[in-house]
């Protein structure tokens, strides 16, 4: 019997697997079929679509955003209040009375009612009302103020009875409005030109009273009531730009069905110190 020598082993398995290898390639060769695709001289290459944008859907639970901008929550009337402020000094009874400011949204809440934040639903949906049909910015210089703030930002001989620390009277304006507040005005009477409201509504009366610290007689119907200030005209802290403001108070709850009347004991009892 022929004996390998050991020194020959790996050079017979590498022709082994050598042979094999093409062996293979070989037998896969002759399975193969080639076929040519012809196409007719009229006839022409498919093109792709151009890309084209679309929106993103919207989730069921999204609600209709007035763009450009997001919908105007409680979150926008916190109170202005801040420890950062300067110290302030009034004149009362003939001295100078010093005033220190709150701590704002940091310090406490908004107005609670049954036991939740609270800021009267009609003073959002006109704000949001606003920015939706004027597609403007709309600016809440002051929404909520505590008993604190309140007394800090107001000017010399302002009443302290206010219904801002209800969460029931909002000031602001409106960008690429500034000068324009009448405009404003007119737009928050017409939200109420709806088959929904009543004439107690619909017909907003003016303020023929000389109480009031504005020279443009307000306007009011049941549910609120509408002060312009110009120029130079109430100037408070929370106030301190150049343009014409709006002041809105709300007269009437409608869910409660009665009047907001300003409570001393709702001011200074009805939030949360934090």
């Amino acid at each position: 019997m022929m004996r390998i020598k050991s020194r020959c082993i790996p050079l017979l398995l590498y022709l082994l697997f050598f042979c094999g290898c093409e062996n293979s390639a070989d037998s896969k060769k002759s399975h193969q079929q080639v076929e040519y695709i012809e196409r007719l001289h009229h006839q022409k290459k498919w093109t792709p679509l151009a890309p084209q944008k679309k929106a993103m859907p919207r989730y069921a639970w999204e609600t209709e955003i007035p763009a450009p901008f997001p919908n105007i929550t409680k979150e926008y009337f916190r109170c202005r209040g801040s420890v950062m402020n300067p110290t302030r000094y009034i004149h009362k009874s003939h001295a100078l009375e010093r005033l220190e400011d709150c701590g704002g949204s940091t310090s406490h809440s908004l107005p609670l009612k049954n036991g939740k934040e609270f800021i009267y639903p009609i003073l959002i949906d006109l704000m949001n009302y606003l920015q939706k049909t004027t597609r403007h910015k709309v600016v809440i210089t002051s929404g909520h103020r505590c008993p604190k703030h309140h007394q800090y930002a107001r000017i010399d001989g302002q009443s302290l009875h206010s219904k801002h620390m209800l969460g029931a009277e909002t000031s602001f304006y409106v960008q690429g409005f500034e000068h324009e507040p009448e405009k404003i005005v007119e737009l928050l009477m017409n939200y109420y030109q709806n088959p929904k409201y009543t004439n107690e509504y619909t017909d907003f009366q003016r303020y023929m009273r000389d109480d009031v610290d504005v020279s443009t007689l307000p306007w009011y119907n049941k549910e609120i009531y509408i002060k312009l200030y110009l120029e130079g005209e109430g100037r408070d802290f929370d106030n301190r730009h150049p343009y014409p403001y709006i002041r809105i108070q709300v007269r009437y709850d409608r869910d409660e069905d009665k009047r907001v009347l300003f409570n001393w004991d709702l001011a200074e009892k009805n939030y949360l110190r934090l």
